[in-house]
């Protein structure tokens, strides 16, 4: 079901799914097919139901990206700054335009180097944005401070412009617009030290899976929204990766760490987010049909990225 709840950036109810079918930012593939299946899932229809006026974009769509994909670093240490730069530019395009438009945009990914892309739209368009990243991880490495080089573990730290000298020149047209007291952190419980050591520098307000164990999850929500939007004015971007929620519900994601979220902590988080009515843009990304060991295990995910759109589409339980 669905209830009256406003939403004060987009009061036409007008939305945006974004295809982001990309792997580029880390070794493993299948990622890109993720959208592929949330759509086949009817999540379109899903968001209709709620009331709003859908369509589909595709900014990737005629590129080729998944064959240019190499496994080497660079010598600013990452891989693939190029095809990541190429396709978060066209994703921030789309996701700039659908806003511009009236639309919220919620983009379905991929990999979680497509959050470089969408914040930076939303920043963009709206300069106030805040930015509720729910993930297991803090993906805020910088070239110097990655071990991997994949680039879905660096988005935040190119749209907070920390360490800009080490950047590849890839990245120079991403606008450095984040402020870190406007970006809230929940779900962590994989932080490399490198990642430490920026958050704790920076004073980035981040809930790890303690916190949520401390707390619990509506006092953790409560709190990252009071230091991030504490006159509940702001607009709010959600980029939500799955691995946030634990992965005896999401199995089929690329970097599975036990002891995360319940589904329904998962969920709440969404629902909680869309009773501000606050939310203006969101993204869903690391859903990989491929690492699923059964089928059930892709329905599982699939069907938790579908919710996690849904409950912060306006469902409610009553």
């Amino acid at each position: 079901m669905t209830d009256t709840i406003e939403y004060k950036f987009h009061p036409s109810k007008k939305a945006a799914i974004i295809t982001a079918p990309f792997s580029g930012g880390q070794p493993k593939g299948g990622v890109e097919l993720g959208p592929e299946y949330i759509l086949n899932a009817g999540f379109e229809k899903q968001i209709s139901s709620l009331g709003w006026t859908t369509q589909v974009k595709s900014p990737l769509e005629g590129t080729n990206y998944e064959s240019l994909k190499t496994n080497e670093k660079d010598k600013y240490g990452v891989k693939n700054a190029q095809i990541v730069s190429e396709c978060c530019k066209r994703i921030h395009d789309s996701v700039y335009s659908s806003l511009e438009a009236g639309e919220l945009p919620i983009t379905i990914g991929g990999d979680h180097s497509i959050g470089t892309a969408t914040v930076s739209a939303a920043l963009e368009h709206n300069e106030d944005t805040c930015v509720l990243w729910i993930d297991a991880h803090a993906d805020i490495n910088t070239p110097l401070t990655t071990e991997s080089g994949n680039l879905h573990g660096c988005p935040i730290s190119f749209i907070l412009g920390i360490d800009k000298e080490s950047y590849p020149p890839e990245f120079s047209w991403v606008p450095a617009k984040l402020k870190a007291n406007k970006l809230a952190f929940i779900g962590l419980r994989d932080v490399d030290d490198g990642e430490k050591k920026i958050l704790r520098e920076h004073k980035i307000p981040s809930f790890s899976m303690y916190h949520v164990d401390k707390y619990g999850i509506g006092k953790v929500v409560e709190m990252a929204l009071d230091k991030v939007n504490p006159e509940r004015k702001s607009p709010i971007h959600l980029s939500y990766d799955v691995d946030a929620i634990d992965p005896s519900f999401v199995p089929a994601t690329g970097t599975r760490v036990e002891g995360g979220l319940s589904l329904r902590e998962g969920l709440f988080i969404a629902e909680e987010v869309a009773q501000t009515g606050l939310l203006s843009s969101m993204d869903i990304v690391e859903t990989n049909p491929l690492l699923a060991e059964t089928e059930e295990h892709i329905l599982d995910t699939v069907s938790a990225a579908c919710a996690i759109g849904r409950c912060a589409m306006g469902q409610t339980l009553l």
